[in-house]
C-alpha cells in the first residue's frame, strides 16, 4: 500500500466545499467501481493514473478543487460535451500560480517527468537561496528529479508538510517510469529521494499525523527503490532495501506496509534462488494482510508462495497455492487494495503462473500461461509485455518450438528499444542460448542475430 492521501491542511480558514455534481455523476456506482471505470477509461486513452476510492473520496468531499492535467483528460473523456466546471471543479487559475499562495484549498499537484513550469521554477531558486539550510526544506527540494509537485510558497513554515507530498508524488512517478522504461535506467537516480524521505523522517517533524505518513512514505519508497535494484539485477541491495521498509513497517506498527515489504522480499528470494525463504516471507505477509481486507492482496501473496514451492520442485504444494490464488483473484477488486497494486490485473496472475510451471519445468503449460499473459497485458505497461514476452520465448524454446520462440523473441527485443531491464535482458540471453542448436531453423537466425547486435548496443 502506498502511504496515505494527502489529509487537507485543517489550520486554513475556510472548509473545503463539497462536489455535489461529481458525485452525481457518480450516480449508483460505489467509490472503488467509479474509481475503477476512470482506469478504464484512462486507458483507453494511453493515461495512466493511480485512482482508487480514496480519491474518489477526496474529490466529492472538495479537497481536490481542480484535477491534474492527466486527470482532467480522462474525466473530460468520460464525460464528453462536458467542461471542468460542469464537474464541480474550480477554474486552474483560481488554484494555480499566484492565487494558490492566499487561496485556503489548493489543487491536485501538477508534475511531469521534469519539472518545466517556469512560476515553480523560480519558486524554487527563490527557495533555495533564501533558506538558512534547514534539513528538512532542503531535502524536499532533492526530490524535483522525479517530477514532485511545485514547492508551495509556505515551505520554510511547514518543511515536513510539504515533504510528505513530495515523496508521496515520487513513489508514483517511480513506479509510473518502471512501467513504461523498466529499472536499470532509474534505480541510481531513485537512491536521492530515498535519503531524502529519511532525511525527513530523522528531521523530527513532532506531529504524530505527519510522522506516521512520512513513515509509510518511506517505507514504500524504501520498496520501490529495492524492486528497482531487484530488477536490475543488484540482489544484495534490493534486499537491503527491502529489509529497511521491514524495520520501518515494524516500528511505525503500519501492518500495510509490512505485508508489502513480505512480499517483495519472498519475490527476490525466488529470484535470487532461495525457494524456502521465499516460502517463508510469503506465509509472513499472508498472516500479515489476513487482516487487510483485501482478497486481490492475498492472491498476490499466495502467488508469491506457489513461487516459492515451484522453486523446490514441490509441484502438489505450488498447485494448491495457484488453486488459491486463482479464488481470491475471483473475488475481485475492493476498496482496500492497495494503490502499488495497481499492476496486478489477469495478465500479472497468468505471468506468475507460466513462471511456476517453467520453474518446475512444464514448458507447455508455462507457454500457454505465458502467451494469455502477453494477450491480456495492457500495452501501457511497457516492462510487463516485454516481461511477458521474454517469458512464452523461453518457455517455447524449452517445449521444442524454436520457431514460435524467435517470433516472440523478436518482438520483446522490439519492445526492450523502450525498455532497460537486467532481468528480462537475461532471459533473452538464456533463450538465445537454448536455441543455438536450432540456428538454421526458420526465424532462429534472424532473433540470434537482432540479439547480438541489441546486446552490442547495450
Amino acid at each position: 500500500m502506498t502511504s496515505s492521501p494527502i489529509v487537507p491542511d485543517t489550520s486554513t480558514p475556510q472548509s473545503p466545499r463539497p462536489n455535489l455534481a461529481f458525485r452525481e455523476l457518480r450516480g449508483q456506482r460505489s467509490p472503488g467501481e467509479f474509481a475503477a471505470a476512470v482506469r478504464r477509461s484512462a486507458r483507453e486513452i494511453g493515461e495512466r493514473v493511480s485512482c482508487d476510492a480514496r480519491y474518489i473520496g477526496r474529490v466529492e468531499a472538495g479537497e481536490i478543487r481542480c484535477p491534474n492535467y492527466a486527470y482532467e483528460r480522462v474525466f473530460l473523456h468520460m464525460f464528453p460535451g462536458r467542461t471542468l466546471a460542469d464537474l464541480g471543479f474550480a477554474p486552474r487559475s483560481a488554484v494555480r500560480g499566484r492565487g494558490a499562495r492566499t487561496a485556503p484549498a489548493t489543487a491536485e499537484p501538477q508534475y511531469t517527468c521534469h519539472a518545466t513550469n517556469e512560476e515553480s521554477d523560480v519558486r524554487r531558486r527563490a527557495f533555495m537561496t533564501g533558506m538558512t539550510g534547514s534539513t528538512a526544506t532542503v531535502a524536499v527540494a532533492t526530490l524535483t528529479p522525479f517530477g514532485v509537485p511545485p514547492l508551495p510558497a509556505d515551505l520554510d513554515r511547514h518543511p515536513a508538510r510539504a515533504g510528505i507530498g513530495a515523496v508521496e508524488e515520487a513513489i508514483r512517478r517511480i513506479r509510473l517510469l518502471d512501467d513504461r522504461h523498466g529499472a536499470d535506467g532509474l534505480y541510481r537516480r531513485a537512491a536521492a529521494p530515498l535519503r531524502t524521505a529519511f532525511e525527513l523522517l530523522d528531521a523530527g517533524p513532532g506531529q504524530r499525523e505527519i510522522t506516521e505518513r512520512l513513515q509509510t512514505g518511506a517505507g514504500e519508497l524504501a520498496i520501490s527503490v529495492g524492486w528497482l535494484a531487484h530488477d536490475s539485477g543488484r540482489f544484495d541491495d534490493a534486499r537491503s532495501h527491502y529489509a529497511e521498509a521491514l524495520a520501518t513497517a515494524r516500528m511505525a506498527g503500519d501492518e500495510a506496509l509490512e505485508a508489502h515489504a513480505f512480499c517483495n522480499t519472498a519475490f527476490l528470494a525466488r529470484d535470487a534462488g532461495r525457494p524456502r525463504e521465499a516460502v517463508r516471507a510469503a506465509q509472513a505477509a499472508t498472516r500479515v494482510a489476513a487482516r487487510l481486507g483485501s482478497p486481490r492482496l492475498l492472491s498476490l501473496l499466495a502467488l508469491r508462495e506457489a513461487g516459492g514451492w515451484a522453486g523446490l520442485g514441490d509441484q502438489s504444494s505450488c498447485e494448491r497455492s495457484l488453486a488459491r490464488a486463482q479464488a481470491l483473484f475471483a473475488r475481485g477488486a475492493s476498496d482496500v487494495d492497495p494503490e502499488w497494486m495497481s499492476f496486478y490485473g489477469e495478465a500479472e496472475l497468468e505471468g506468475l503462473e507460466a513462471q511456476c510451471w517453467s520453474a518446475l519445468g512444464g514448458w507447455e503449460r508455462a507457454s500457454l500461461h505465458a502467451r494469455r499473459a502477453a494477450a491480456l497485458q495492457d500495452p501501457h505497461f511497457t516492462r510487463n509485455m516485454a516481461l511477458y514476452t521474454a517469458e512464452l520465448a523461453d518457455d517455447l524454446a524449452r517445449a521444442g518450438q524454436p520457431d514460435e520462440s524467435a517470433s516472440a523473441g523478436v518482438r520483446a527485443l522490439n519492445l526492450l528499444q523502450d525498455v532497460r531491464s537486467s532481468r528480462i535482458e537475461g532471459m533473452l540471453a538464456t533463450t538465445a542460448r537454448v536455441l543455438l542448436p536450432h540456428r538454421r531453423a526458420r526465424g532462429v537466425s534472424a532473433f540470434l542475430d537482432a540479439h547480438a547486435v541489441a546486446r552490442r548496443s547495450a
